[in-house]
């Protein structure tokens, strides 16, 4: 069974940073793209980043400029650096990843979010 880890998540002040760490472990043939998403309180999940198996990476505009997506191909591995936090980046992250497993099957697969609370 293939599942994605979560961790970093948690309480900062607006201004400050954290980061997320996110893995994919079990029976994993190849990871494609991993990305990270997020959801606020009574709102839409909505696209963070994302890094691509070709290696480019895509921001939303919100994003840009103070999030960095980055990833460890060898652990499986996606991280997202969040800088100059805002109460309105308070939200449940979630992390993405398509990846095929052992048996060849492809799977869009998700964590189970971590939550991100950004005090003013």
């Amino acid at each position: 069974q293939v599942q994605l880890v979560e961790s970093g998540g948690g309480l900062v002040q607006a201004g400050g940073s954290l980061g997320l760490s996110c893995t994919a472990s079990g029976d994993i043939h190849i990871v494609y793209d991993m990305g990270w998403y997020r959801q606020a309180p009574g709102k839409e999940r909505e696209l963070v980043a994302v890094f691509t198996s070709a290696g480019s990476t895509n921001y939303a505009d919100s994003a840009r400029g103070r999030f960095t997506i980055s990833r460890d191909d060898a652990m499986n591995t996606v991280y997202l650096q969040m800088n100059d936090l805002k109460p309105e980046d308070t939200a449940t992250y979630y992390c993405n990843a398509d990846l095929v497993d052992d048996t060849y099957k492809y799977l869009d697969i998700w964590g189970q979010g971590t939550l991100v609370t950004v005090s003013s």
